[in-house]
C-alpha cells in the first residue's frame, strides 16, 4: 500500500523525467546512501572489508562498466580482465612516477589510459559483431596480459615480476599500502562507486544512452534515423572501459596491494564480471549490483558453510564452491533469463498493484 503513483504529483518537467519517480523509491535510495556511509562504517572489520565489501564494490565498478557495452550498446566483450589489467598497472607508473600527486587523481588517470585502450581494440566492432567480436576482445585479453608479462618498464623492472602499490593517502587517511584500514578503503572505494554510478545512471537515461539502445537493438535502422555507428560504438567502448579502468586501479592498489597480471587479471576474471552481468540484468544498472552481490556474497556463505560449519576440508571445499556456483547459475539462466533486475522489476510492480491481480 505505500508503494504507489497515487498522490505523488509531478508539477514539473524536471520532476516527472527524474531517476525515482515513485516517492518510495527516493526514500530507499537516501536510506540506503545513509547506511553504506553512516552506519556501515561504525561496523565494519578487515574480514567483512576484504571479503564482502570492498570486492562487491570494487566489482560492481567492473560489472556496471561491462553492462554499458554488453546490456546497453550490445557489443560483447570477453576482455574486461585485461582491460582491468590496464587500468592497474597505469595506476602503479602514475603512483610511483608522481608520488606527490593524489590517488584519487591516479585512479581517474588510470581510467582514462583504459578508456584510450578500450577505443583502440573496440575499432573491430565497426566490421563485426557477436562471436566475431568476442574473439576480438577475448583476443584483446590475451595480448594485454602477456604485453604486462614481457615488457618490464611495465612493473618498474622488479625481479619478481609483482607490482606492489605504495602507501598512499586522500585528506589524511591511508587507503594504499600496509597501513590502511577497512574504514578508509572502503569509504574510498564507496566514493567511487557513488560516482560512477550516478554516472552511469544519467547517461544511460540521456541522448548518449538512447544511441546505445537503438545501435543494440537493430544497427541498421538506428543508422538510417540519424545514429552514428562509429561515434556511438565508441563512446560505448570509451565509457566502459574507463569505468572498467577504474575499477582494475582499485582492484590492485586498494584491495591487493600487489598484483601479479596472470593470476590477478586472467580470464577467469572476464567471466566472471560477464557471470555478474548476466546473472544481474543486462541492460541495468541495478542489476550490475545484484549481480556483483549474488557472486561476492554466494562463494562467501558456501566457504562458511562448508568449512566453518561442515568442517570439510578447504581443496574438496573449493571444488564444491565452484559446482554449485556454476549449477546456480545454470539454473538461475534458464528460469529467469533477464536476471535479478527483472525479478525486481516483477516486484517492484506486484507492489504497485496489490491487492489487484496482475
Amino acid at each position: 500500500m505505500f508503494y504507489r503513483e497515487a498522490g505523488d504529483f509531478k508539477t514539473s518537467y524536471r520532476e516527472d523525467s527524474q531517476t525515482f519517480p515513485i516517492k518510495f523509491d527516493r526514500w530507499r535510495f537516501w536510506a540506503v546512501l545513509a547506511l553504506a556511509y553512516g552506519v556501515v562504517p561504525i561496523f565494519i572489520n578487515d574480514y567483512w572489508a576484504n571479503a564482502v565489501f570492498v570486492p562487491f564494490l570494487i566489482y560492481s565498478i567492473a560489472a556496471i562498466g561491462l553492462n554499458i557495452l554488453v546490456g546497453y550498446a550490445g557489443q560483447v566483450s570477453l576482455g574486461t580482465g585485461g582491460f582491468m589489467a590496464v587500468g592497474a598497472y597505469a595506476c602503479y607508473k602514475l603512483m610511483t612516477a608522481f608520488p606527490e600527486v593524489s590517488i584519487f587523481v591516479h585512479v581517474l588517470l588510470a581510467g582514462g589510459v583504459t578508456a584510450a585502450v578500450g577505443v583502440l581494440f573496440g575499432l573491430p566492432s565497426l566490421r563485426i559483431k557477436g562471436f566475431y567480436l568476442a574473439v576480438a576482445t577475448l583476443a584483446a585479453q590475451f595480448f594485454l596480459v602477456w604485453l604486462f608479462n614481457k615488457v618490464p618498464w611495465f612493473y618498474n623492472y622488479s625481479a619478481s615480476g609483482q607490482i606492489t602499490a605504495p602507501s598512499r593517502q586522500v585528506i589524511g587517511f591511508f587507503v594504499t599500502g600496509a597501513q590502511t584500514t577497512a574504514v578508509s578503503k572502503y569509504l574510498f572505494c564507496l566514493v567511487m562507486l557513488t560516482i560512477v554510478a550516478v554516472l552511469a545512471r544519467n547517461l544511460t537515461r540521456g541522448t548518449v544512452g538512447r544511441k546505445w539502445m537503438a545501435i543494440r537493438d537493430m544497427d541498421i535502422a538506428a543508422e538510417i534515423i540519424g545514429v552514428n555507428p562509429l561515434t556511438t560504438k565508441m563512446t560505448a567502448f570509451m565509457v566502459s572501459s574507463f569505468f572498467i579502468g577504474i575499477a582494475g586501479a582499485l582492484f590492485f592498489a586498494v584491495y591487493l596491494g600487489a598484483a601479479e597480471v596472470g593470476e590477478a587479471f586472467g580470464i577467469q576474471k572476464s567471466f566472471l564480471i560477464l557471470f555478474m552481468v548476466i546473472i544481474g540484468g543486462l541492460g541495468s544498472i541495478f542489476g550490475s549490483f545484484a549481480g556483483a552481490a549474488f557472486l561476492v556474497l554466494l562463494p562467501v556463505l558456501l566457504k562458511n558453510v562448508l568449512v566453518g560449519s561442515l568442517g570439510w576440508p578447504t581443496d574438496l571445499a573449493a571444488h564444491i564452491e565452484l559446482m554449485i556456483v556454476g549449477g546456480l547459475i545454470v539454473v538461475f539462466l534458464i528460469a529467469e533469463p533477464h536476471g535479478l533486475a527483472q525479478l525486481w522489476r516483477l516486484t517492484k510492480e506486484k507492489l504497485r498493484l496489490w491487492p489487484f491481480p496482475h
